[in-house]
């Protein structure tokens, strides 16, 4: 994959097969990796289904090959290096109101009315965020995460902002339930 192409296709076993690359279908994606009711390769199936217009043509032997593509075509071509996974600091479903505003800003236009906006071109503009909400609630999760003191003006905006700055545990389907239950018990 090229910095300067917006791929549509990826190539698995010396075929090129056609991809989906809306930002929303890629970000439908990194819900469900997020998600803790699915299995890792329950994540993968459906990773492919979604990814690949044509998936069922991929031949079982080159599935792996096709979702290391489909990974490095969601990490924007950028490789990992072996960096090791840190903790989790952006929820892409709760932060989405304070990402799209972002966005919209770096692109100039607003990206939910676009009909087809390239995963690439949303990750870059998301990569460029300046200084906005989403920059100062991603800035106090980052230093929360490396145990670093909070500043003065800091500590206020969290307490003010507290489920804004604060992400959401996901929770299973079971545990949900189990939650619900208790909730009526005590109700």
């Amino acid at each position: 994959m090229s910095a300067w192409d917006l791929p549509r296709s990826l190539e698995v076993g010396g075929v090129e097969y056609a991809i989906r690359t809306d930002f929303r279908d890629v970000l439908y994606l990194l819900d469900v990796f997020a998600d803790p009711d699915y299995e890792p390769d329950e994540k993968a199936a459906i990773c492919l289904r979604v990814l690949y217009v044509d998936w069922e043509r991929i031949p079982p032997e080159r599935l792996g090959e096709a979702a290391e593509k489909a990974v490095a075509f969601i990490d924007g071509g950028i490789p990992a290096d072996g960096r090791k996974a840190g903790p989790r600091l952006v929820d892409w479903e709760q932060d989405g109101p304070l990402i799209v505003p972002a966005v919209n800003r770096v692109l100039g236009r607003e990206v939910r009315a676009m009909e087809q906006l390239h995963w690439w071109t949303f990750l870059g503009a998301y990569l460029e965020i300046g200084e906005s909400l989403f920059s100062t609630v991603l800035a106090v999760r980052q230093k929360r995460a490396k145990g670093r003191r909070l500043e003065k003006h800091e500590q206020e905006f969290c307490r003010e902002n507290n489920a804004l700055v604060t992400l959401r545990p996901r929770l299973t389907e079971a545990e949900k339930e189990r939650r619900a239950g208790l909730k009526e018990l005590f109700v």
